[in-house]
């Protein structure tokens, strides 16, 4: 991971995540209860994962995981819709994106929506990056309220006259 920026292994764990959780999703529609553990194991043995931050990786799968019945409640408020009627990318994209904003504080909010909005262009439905951009921005504000304030009030420019 020498040559690769941390910000590009990062996305890289990211596209990771969403492919692991997507997997973890499926597994237990179909009646099976998937271990994430299992599943980051699998993709370490059987994907690429050249230039991927591999520890992030894994503490997004397994924390989105383990945290699911708090990401869905606290997503549910900023949804159109229950979170299990999402089509299953985007149910991933914001349960991940979830997570982040809720525990990785150390990640700025711009950054959070700005990946995921990105990620979801690549991975999700025709337009639903708009629809991930919406969710992610009320979310922010639900989840980081201070920092969402912040910013939109240092984007509010006085008139130059």
């Amino acid at each position: 991971m020498a040559s690769t920026s941390r910000t590009a292994a990062r996305r890289r764990a990211r596209v990771k995540a969403l492919q692991g959780l997507y997997q973890w999703d499926l597994n237990q529609a179909a009646g099976n209860d998937p271990d994430s553990a299992d599943i980051a194991k699998q993709f370490h043995i059987s994907q690429d994962m050249d230039g991927v931050d591999e520890a992030y990786f894994e503490e997004l799968l397994s924390g989105t995981t383990a945290g699911l019945e708090k990401l869905d409640t606290a997503l549910a408020s900023s949804l159109d819709r229950p979170v299990l009627e999402l089509d299953p990318i985007e149910r991933s994209i914001c349960r991940l994106g979830a997570y982040e904003l809720a525990d990785r504080l150390d990640v700025p909010l711009r950054v959070v929506i700005n990946e995921w909005v990105e990620i979801s262009k690549r991975f999700g439905s025709d337009q639903g990056y708009k629809y991930i951009n919406g969710v992610m921005d009320k979310l922010g504000a639900f989840l980081r309220e201070t920092e969402s304030t912040a910013l939109r009030q240092s984007a509010i420019k006085p008139d130059s006259k």
